[in-house]
């Protein structure tokens, strides 16, 4: 009798609190990547300005392309080489604390441009303070919330997580766009600002650090409870990267998405306005048609989601890169001073692949390196950035020497075409002793 009460009383030390063992109408899990997808979408309304102030900061101060495109690489830089970093101070600290503070940060940077000038302060304001800020809440960001929080449905969130970006960019490069061209750029980075500090409350109220803490299992999966603060997250953040930096696989998916972001965030983010606008078109217009890169782009990303719960990712990634490539090769005979349907075509076409790359990298890296896939994520995305950082520099140079952006999307579709080569180089878990286990 005796021995049966104590294997009743280990039985129930096993199992989870009673809260986990009901079954709420809308799981928790949803609400918290609700929250998320708000989150980064408050985030990514910077993101919104880079491209849009490059000529008015110009025409005000004077400075070169090649400055400003500076200040834009470092705010670039800085959100790659931030996020492995904030991955793992989210284990430490909790995500409420540390996207709180980052977008605090992203404010603070916002209103500080405001009163600059000269170009130094450029590069603090937007390069420092709003690069840290947009770091932490990059799609390493989204990789811990689908990780803690997900079982089921892991790649589909992963589409919805990473189209918030996207989404930001089409609320808000409109709105930015006709208050830069009717009430200067001022009033429009100040609008950015509020629009983070407005995401503040609800990241506070309703985010939660993991699922325990509600006494929840993750959506489709057991009960699982909440780990110990990790602490050391930096040590830990780096001692992850040697341990990955020496598996092939790593330096593959980093290369390959180096590329993704030196194609998208470095060149069209960026270029696309001040190129169009060099060709005549307006900048309402220029910016409109980003917007509706953004509308494709939750579109492709979302669906990009869901092939990756069922296609091979490494192909899935060089059928992405090669498409893109062949798209940016048309891009210059494509530009003038009118919208025309072949524009609207290219646009189309490439808002379906902007980002679409992210769920089936985010899934390798969750396929290769298990339990330390968030911050191998946020590594592979710091390389993301420095392309992105390379090319925005680099694109205001060629611009500064050239004449014209020609030579920029020649050269990146050249290289997306390598990106292709690379994906499909990638060997699987089962097949590469290279891999690093979990844990």
């Amino acid at each position: 009798m005796t021995e049966t009460i104590e294997s009743a009383a280990r039985d129930d030390d096993r199992r989870p609190p009673l809260e986990a063992r009901r079954r709420p109408r809308v799981h928790r899990a949803w609400i918290v990547a609700a929250v998320t997808f708000v989150t980064i979408i408050g985030g990514a309304a910077f993101n919104s300005l880079p491209g849009l102030l490059i000529d008015p900061l110009h025409t005000e101060f004077r400075w070169s392309r090649g400055e400003i495109g500076l200040a834009v690489s470092i705010d670039m830089a800085l959100y790659g080489l931030t996020a492995p970093f904030a991955a793992a101070l989210m284990d430490r600290f909790g995500i409420r604390r540390v996207v709180a503070a980052a977008l605090t940060m992203v404010a603070a940077g916002a209103l500080a441009s405001v009163w600059m000038t000269a170009s130094w302060q450029l590069m603090i304001y937007w390069g420092l303070l709003v690069g840290l800020g947009t770091g932490s809440m990059a799609m390493a960001f989204a990789a811990t919330v689908t990780n803690r929080w997900f079982v089921a449905r892991r790649g589909l969130v992963t589409g919805i997580l990473t189209a918030a970006g996207a989404s930001g960019q089409l609320v808000f490069l409109p709105l930015c766009a006709w208050i830069v061209d009717e009430h200067g750029w001022r009033p429009a980075s100040v609008t950015v600002a509020l629009a983070a500090l407005v995401v503040v409350p609800f990241v506070c109220l309703l985010m939660r650090d993991h699922p325990a803490d509600v006494g929840l299992a993750p959506y489709g999966g057991a009960y699982v409870a909440k780990p110990a603060p990790a602490r050391g997250a930096a040590r830990r953040t780096v001692k992850v990267l040697f341990k990955a930096a020496r598996t092939g696989p790593f330096w593959l998916l980093a290369g390959t998405f180096a590329i993704c972001g030196a194609s998208t965030n470095g060149l069209i983010r960026t270029h696309f306005v001040p190129s169009a606008h060099d060709h005549g078109m307006p900048i309402t217009a220029a910016a409109s048609l980003l917007a509706v890169i953004g509308i494709f782009d939750v579109i492709g990303t979302i669906f990009s989601g869901w092939l990756t719960d069922r296609f091979d990712a490494r192909r899935l990634l060089a059928v992405y890169y090669a498409l893109r490539g062949i798209s940016l090769l048309f891009l210059p005979m494509l530009m003038g001073p009118d919208v025309r349907p072949p524009m609207v075509f290219f646009i189309v076409f490439y808002g379906l692949d902007w980002v679409a790359t992210v769920p089936p990298t985010l899934a390798l890296c969750r396929e290769q390196y298990g339990e330390d896939s968030a911050i191998v994520f946020g590594w592979v995305l710091a390389s993301h950035q420095v392309g992105a950082a390379v090319v925005a520099f680099l694109g205001g140079v060629a611009r500064d020497v050239f004449g014209s952006y020609d030579v920029v999307w020649y050269a990146s579709g050249a290289l997306c075409a390598v990106a292709a080569l690379m994906s499909l180089v990638i060997r699987r878990v089962r097949e590469s002793s290279a891999a690093v286990p979990s844990g």
